[in-house]
């Protein structure tokens, strides 16, 4: 019951039961929450003052919104370890999640001089330039900014949008094995990019990973930067 009077305010108050509930498995994770016309009806308040509790959920972590589809309760957060040999695919489905990648853009583009230097490129070749999102269990986990050697991965891209693997990726383009041979991470707030395609709050917290892969012979093939969800992923290196 909600407290009139009382000095808390109502929004605040709609908040408090919403994540009383979550936490209490009312609703779980991946589940979605009633809409914005049960929950004022639930609650004897107007649709303003839901969508002031739902924001506030949704800055805390708590929940995400879906344009056209609704509130869905957070999952608990991925650990996310970065180590020699760091596969996003077997990272989530050793949690029992489902892993899922989509291709947002492709492009075959002449190196700039920081991405050619780490992958160790001739000036003026070329690369392929892959903007993808990865997720689990349908959530959005991550987004990157991948650069290939494009002499030796053409078909990355197809090969990508069909398996929604790097690692299937590689292996049809005849790399076996590889390893991660540099890491930097930073953090940040989302931007409207980070926003928009990891389905967060503009300004919540971000995770940035840059990395280069090599195969077993030491030769670079893969540069990336990748954004991860702050709230989402624990990560740890080692």
């Amino acid at each position: 019951m909600l407290a009139r009077g009382t000095g808390i305010a109502v929004w605040r108050q709609v908040a408090e039961i919403l994540e009383t509930g979550i936490a209490d498995g009312e609703w779980r994770a991946g589940g979605r929450l009633p809409t914005e016309a049960e929950m004022a009806l639930r609650f004897g308040v107007n649709r303003h003052t839901v969508r002031q509790a739902i924001k506030d959920l949704v800055e805390r972590g708590l929940v995400r919104s879906v344009q056209g589809s609704g509130t869905f309760v957070e999952a608990p957060p991925l650990a996310y370890p970065i180590a020699e040999r760091t596969r996003f695919s077997d990272i989530v489905m050793a949690q029992a999640r489902e892993p899922s990648g989509r291709l947002i853009s492709a492009t075959r583009e002449v190196a700039n001089p920081a991405v050619g230097a780490a992958l160790e490129l001739a000036a003026g070749a070329e690369v392929i330039r892959l903007e993808t999102v990865r997720a689990a269990d349908g959530v959005p986990i991550s987004w990157a900014l991948s650069a290939f050697p494009a002499a030796r991965f053409a078909d990355v891209a197809e090969s990508f949008a069909t398996t929604s693997s790097f690692t299937a990726a590689f292996r049809a383009a005849g790399v076996a094995d590889y390893v991660r041979a540099f890491t930097r991470i930073g953090a940040r707030n989302a931007d409207a990019i980070d926003a928009e395609r990891l389905e967060i709050a503009l300004g919540r917290p971000v995770i940035e990973i840059e990395g280069v892969n090599t195969d077993l012979d030491g030769r670079p093939i893969q540069w990336a930067r990748a954004r991860f969800a702050g709230d989402r992923v624990r990560v740890t290196v080692g």
